[in-house]
């Protein structure tokens, strides 16, 4: 079993960058499938990106499609968020979720499908 501890949220400005961090504990990171959520006051939680445990594919949201980027670095156990021109509309809890294989690219996009996740991390962009 893995235990997930995102870091790096935030207060920025609209078209400012900020990075996330989810540092695991446990298995290998190769060993999984990772994924960014968010969950904005009074809204569903949300797919953001998703990475496969071979970091070979990724998926994103369209939107946040070419703003947002997933990476993990599987020998220090970490995956990461980069996230450039934010918007306000970005602003929510993210948190990161972790499984042990992917069903298909439909169901990955799915938050029950993820048996682990973070606590979450507040990103707040202003306008």
């Amino acid at each position: 079993q893995v235990q997930l501890v995102e870091s790096g949220g935030g207060l920025v400005q609209a078209g400012d960058s900020l990075s996330l961090s989810c540092k695991a504990s446990g298995p290998p990171y190769s060993n999984y499938y990772m994924a960014w959520f968010r969950q904005a006051p009074g809204k569903e939680r949300e797919f953001v990106a998703a990475i496969t445990t071979s970091n070979t594919n990724t998926y994103y949201s369209d939107s946040v499609k070419g703003r947002f980027t997933i990476g993990k670095d599987n020998a220090r156990n970490t995956a990461s968020l980069r996230m450039n021109s934010l918007k306000p509309e970005d602003t929510a809890i993210y948190y990161c979720a972790a499984k042990h294989y992917s069903r298909s690219v439909l169901s990955d996009q799915q938050a029950t499908e993820y048996p682990y996740w973070g606590q979450g991390t507040q990103v707040t962009v202003s306008s």
